[in-house]
């Protein structure tokens, strides 16, 4: 604390946030990496070896190419800096290949490209309404929306431990938010851009940048009632817009195009072969729609209303299935969870940007009649945004457990302005992380995560609190009883499981049992920022954003 005070003095406080959460990620350098280590290595090689038009063809190692061109051109700028450190990094028949030069190069790759997060991070806090400003340091928003963005653990054991370059990433859409916070549509507009053609799994959120961008870009006026005026359409903002975004396009599609690769490059990165959950489940409605079918498959074999010879061998609940077919619940196809995800989109989007209806419209939920009426400008965006992800991480086809990051991040921002919004941020932060920990499966990692994610859990809802203390309790005794099991889940999966009979006949428990209990919290926590929106007061007459 002392440090922190002597660095507000000197107006130098950010800087050693910075520096102490750079430090930190260099003293994670030799903890355990995943397989993703292998992939990105892999994909080192591809670009640096293999001539262009066989990057999305390559299929040597079983971790092929399957992020959009953008971070192909990444990956290949990476290996020119990577073949000073080992060049056998770079064969692609060196499968599985690892030196502690490779290690090096490849930990600390991360943590440079981590500079554009933490500029980013920057610029957010330039956005943060300054009303709360406490008389300490450590009671300003925008500190501590600092430490929750900058020393979030999620991203810190994803990235640093776990091993992916999700930093930059994040960085480049809190880029985009920040500049449309600051009414600069067009760098907005073209930073997501940049970003889908990075890593195409933020398309969960493409439809909050769409509708808020035409909504309070392309329209220039609004009536008296915060209505459109439809007469103020700017067709010049709309070509600008396109343009923006066809030549982002254009330039990481068009070699592609060009080769008649497209089909192929489509195929890499919507692999819809694959199954509905990943082989650990993530804590979404499937989850607990996969639980479900698992207990009304288990008494129905007890009551013998089930045959035994019918049901597959293979579970969802070993971890390793990819295609799997339900046993008493309707088995889910891709559309079907398109079109849940759509839905909830489509619902909260008119929400997120709108205020109530005009009294003709009320009532009436389709987004069409909805989507133009009073927008709430830059924080009605991010909520939409924010419930964009939360939507597409619930309903989602094959979706992984670190998605729910694309939610955490951004919410963060809404945490420290709205005593409500920190209250779910909380609770979806605190689950969220918890449902990551099955990512560290090694001993030695154990202490380090569990060490962490107390540190960063105690300061999250320490901070919140005494920012928000003139207001209501952050949470409610249900809340608190709910996250508080999650103490014992972790002694029980981590510390009594592996030592009971169980381990050997039912070794996916623990997951599955992580998995549900985190899906509850996370459900919970999309619903009440759902039903915070509705009855969320009216912010009166906009002005143009």
């Amino acid at each position: 604390m002392a440090a922190f005070t002597i660095a507000a003095g000197t107006g130098n406080w950010f800087s050693a946030l910075a520096l102490g959460v750079t430090l930190l990620k260099c003293l994670l350098i030799p903890t355990y990496h995943s397989t993703d280590f292998e992939v990105h290595r892999n994909w080192l090689a591809i670009t640096h070896s293999l001539p262009i038009s066989q990057w999305y063809y390559e299929a040597t190692s079983e971790w092929t190419l399957d992020y959009p061109p953008f971070f192909a051109w990444f990956e290949y700028i990476l290996s020119h800096v990577a073949k000073y450190f080992d060049q056998e990094m770079l064969n692609v028949r060196n499968l599985n290949y690892s030196s502690s030069r490779t290690l090096l190069f490849q930990r600390f790759s991360v943590i440079f490209m981590d500079v554009l997060f933490v500029y980013a991070v920057h610029e957010c806090c330039k956005c943060i309404d300054g009303k709360k400003v406490g008389k300490e340091l450590t009671e300003k928003p925008k500190f501590i929306l600092s430490v929750l963005l900058m020393w979030n653990f999620g991203l810190l054991i994803v990235d640093h431990i776990h091993f992916q370059y999700n930093g930059f990433l994040f960085g480049l859409m809190l880029l985009s938010i920040a500049r449309l916070f600051q009414k600069r549509h067009m760098e907005g507009a073209f930073f997501f851009a940049v970003l889908l053609h990075f890593k195409h799994i933020y398309l969960y959120v493409a439809p909050a940048y769409g509708v808020y961008l035409l909504r309070s870009y392309c329209f220039t006026a609004n009536k008296p009632d915060g209505s459109v005026r439809w007469n103020s359409f700017s067709f010049v903002r709309v070509i600008s817009l396109g343009l923006v975004v066809f030549l982002v396009s254009a330039l990481s599609l068009g070699p592609f195009l060009a080769l008649n690769q497209l089909p192929q490059v489509f195929s890499r990165l919507f692999p819809f072969k694959r199954g509905l959950c990943h082989a650990y489940w993530a804590p979404n409605f499937w989850a607990l729609y996969n639980a479900l079918d698992k207990v009304l498959s288990v008494i129905g074999l007890k009551l013998k209303f089930l045959d035994p010879n019918n049901i597959p061998k293979a579970s969802m609940t070993s971890g390793l299935v990819q295609q799997f077919q339900h046993t008493v619940l309707p088995s889910v196809t891709p559309l079907t969870t398109l079109i849940c995800t759509l839905i909830a989109i489509l619902v909260r989007t008119q929400q997120m940007i709108l205020l109530p209806q005009p009294p003709e419209y009320q009532g009436i939920q389709p987004s069409i009649f909805c989507l133009w009426f009073k927008p709430q400008g830059p924080r009605g965006f991010l909520r939409c945004l924010t419930l964009c992800a939360l939507s597409s991480f619930m309903f989602g086809w094959h979706v992984h457990e670190k998605a729910i990051l694309l939610a955490i991040l951004p919410m963060s921002l809404l945490s420290v302005q709205k005593a409500g919004d920190a209250s779910i941020f909380l609770i979806l932060t605190t689950t969220g992380h918890y449902s990551l920990f099955p990512l560290l499966f090694t001993a030695p990692e154990l202490p380090i995560k569990i060490l962490l994610m107390l540190l960063f859990t105690i300061y999250s809802i320490s901070s919140l609190k005494t920012l928000f203390r003139k207001e209501k309790p952050l949470f409610n005794w249900m809340e608190t009883f709910y996250l508080l099991g999650l103490g014992p889940l972790e002694v029980c999966c981590e510390f009594v499981f592996p030592f009971t009979s169980w381990k050997v006949k039912y070794p996916f428990l623990p997951l599955l049992l992580t998995s549900v209990y985190c899906a509850v919290g996370i459900t919970y926590a999309w619903f009440k920022l759902y039903v915070s929106v509705l009855i969320d007061p009216p912010v009166g007459k906009t002005k143009k954003q």
